[in-house]
């Protein structure tokens, strides 16, 4: 794999696991007992934006690491769909 390809497919992972980081330690306004009056009491009282980018780029860097040691070592290659075929 190219270091273009790379970069790129770690964009895309980080894109993907950002929506499952998000809800991450985030406390509702009505779970911190502070409801700002004419505010949903589900939305977040603290957004800590720094925290979930660096949290979401490790997740993300590990999610790349495992899918190129299983693209370097060619452990769903098409040889093992042959394989399965001819069962």
């Amino acid at each position: 794999m190219q270091i273009g390809s790379a970069v790129a497919l770690y964009f895309v992972i980080w894109w993907l696991t950002l929506f499952a980081v998000l809800p991450f330690g985030v406390r509702s306004q009505h779970e911190a007992g502070e409801v700002v009056a004419g505010s949903d009491p589900g939305a977040p009282t603290m957004v800590r934006v720094l925290r979930v980018v660096v949290l979401n780029s490790v997740v993300s860097l590990v999610v790349l690491a495992l899918f190129w040691i299983v693209y370097v070592e060619n452990w769903f290659g098409l040889s093992i769909i042959n394989d399965i075929s001819r069962r």
